[in-house]
């Protein structure tokens, strides 16, 4: 049996004469091939072409005869509209009123036999054809006028926009799970949709409101014919603990697509002395490769300048929990506890040697993740004194400048007196306990305007705490 194999090329053609008038003819070509699937070259073939306006067996309003010759690669190029007319007119042809269907009739030996039918929708009508104000506007450069949902509209390569009917997020299925402070890995939620019209979507990206640092990416695709689904891909950090909300509007419908961000969870009778959770958000530092939180312990954000009062934190005892009497304006005792664990949230005050506020001394309450009263969130810990070293070493200038400009943006928070609770030094000098004890006391960071260094003091001072994590 014969074949032919049929396409379109529609290469509009205007007349002489016709520069203000739209062209009555489009090129329509179709490659030719005999029973053996080899190509028909150079031989007669006879074509009827026809308009079929509503489907491929709508009314024909224009038809026309051809006598054509393939060429050596068996393509037959016809003009539409320049053929012997068998009925209709094709500049009468109303291009606004489609869609319309190009139907050929072939015979492959040169005739009018036709034995070999083929009908295929015209998607994609150029401005031309139209006439008057059948011309959709907005249209650019490279763009062709397609027929979607029967309505001549602007296209990028005849691909119709697609459209849904219904976007629901509150039945959104998710995957991987969010924590503040670390970054997104293998986290996606599937979005189901109703009433897709099989046409194309764009990729998109949405950034999150509410907790912030997280964007939703879909790929570009193809919507369903009827119910489906979008895949969205969740990546970044997220800034805090919280939701995580993303504003979807795709397919002319919108919803708002929600994700839970956990904490890692604080000790249990961690007292927060600012009303929201110290925000774990990681940082890295290049020199070392620690990761660390980028913020002190009660601090709202991390730091703008050294002297950011919102970015001092709380100030800790050493080897204390986060019972409150780390907060700066918690009241004094001076009573000490014979306990690792005060029944109090006060800042205990010690007047003698060895100035702890433990009586009798232990030395063992910050060592770890598993430290006895660890105040770091789960799966973070005091660094040691190495660890601090190893970070100021690292530093552009042994100083609290260096300590700022380093990625732990370190600050002069000052500190507590041991034996009156008094703040002192705000703004001037910042320390930093460490888990590392020395004789009766704890090493720490000190840092100034002139220098930096690692040095002992006695445990019942109050320093700023930054957790590193394990």
């Amino acid at each position: 049996m014969k074949k032919i194999c049929f396409y379109l090329s529609f290469l509009f053609l205007a007349s002489a004469g016709l520069q203000a008038q739209p062209p009555q003819m489009m090129s329509f070509q179709s490659v030719i091939r005999n029973g053996s699937n080899q190509l028909l070259a150079n031989a007669p073939v006879g074509m009827r072409v026809s308009i079929l306006q509503g489907s491929a067996t709508g009314a024909t309003v224009f038809s026309e005869r051809h006598n054509a010759t393939t060429n050596a690669n068996g393509l037959v190029t016809l003009a539409v509209g320049a053929g012997t007319v068998l009925s209709g007119s094709f500049s009468a042809i109303n291009w606004g009123a489609g869609p319309f269907f190009i139907k050929s009739e072939t015979d492959l030996n040169g005739g009018n036999n036709y034995t070999i039918t083929t009908t295929t929708q015209l998607l994609s009508v150029p401005y031309a054809l139209f006439s008057g104000n059948g011309i959709p506007g907005g249209g650019t450069q490279g763009q062709v006028i397609t027929y979607c949902d029967g309505v001549p509209i602007w296209t990028k390569c005849g691909e119709c926009p697609g459209k849904i009917t219904q976007l629901n997020c509150a039945s959104a299925t998710h995957s991987g799970t969010l924590t503040s402070g670390s970054a997104a890995s293998g986290v996606g939620s599937t979005v189901p949709y109703a009433g897709g019209n099989g046409g194309v979507y764009a990729a998109q990206s949405v950034s999150s409101t509410g907790v912030t640092g997280l964007t939703a990416t879909l790929a570009a695709g193809t919507f369903a014919t009827g119910a489906g689904s979008l895949s969205y891909t969740i990546s970044g950090t997220p800034s805090a603990g919280g939701t995580a909300s993303f504003s979807l509007n795709i397919g002319g419908q919108t919803c708002t697509l929600t994700r839970i961000v956990t904490s890692p969870a604080y000790p249990a009778g961690t007292v927060h002395c600012i009303p929201m959770p110290t925000a774990v958000v990681n940082v890295t530092s290049p020199a070392t490769g620690k990761i660390w939180m980028d913020r002190n312990f009660g601090a709202s954000q991390q730091a703008s300048g050294s002297a950011d009062f919102s970015a001092f934190g709380d100030l800790f005892q050493w080897g204390r929990r986060a019972d409150g009497h780390q907060c700066r304006t918690s009241p004094t005792t001076s009573t000490l506890s014979s306990t690792d664990q005060p029944a109090h949230g006060n800042f205990i005050l010690a007047s003698s040697s060895p100035l702890d506020w433990r009586s009798p001394q232990n030395g063992n309450l910050w060592q770890g993740v598993s430290g006895v009263n660890n105040p770091c969130p789960a799966g973070y810990r005091l660094p040691s004194s190495a660890e601090f070293n190893s970070e100021r070493l690292s530093w552009s200038s042994n100083n609290a400048a260096g300590a700022f400009t380093s990625p732990l943006k370190l600050t002069k928070s000052g500190f507590r007196f041991y034996d009156d609770g008094s703040l002192t030094n705000i703004s001037v000098s910042g320390g930093y306990w460490s888990s590392t004890v020395s004789s009766f006391g704890s090493t720490y960071l000190y840092i100034t305007d002139s220098d930096a260094t690692m040095t002992t003091i006695y445990r019942a001072m109050g320093f700023s705490v930054r957790c590193i994590k394990d």
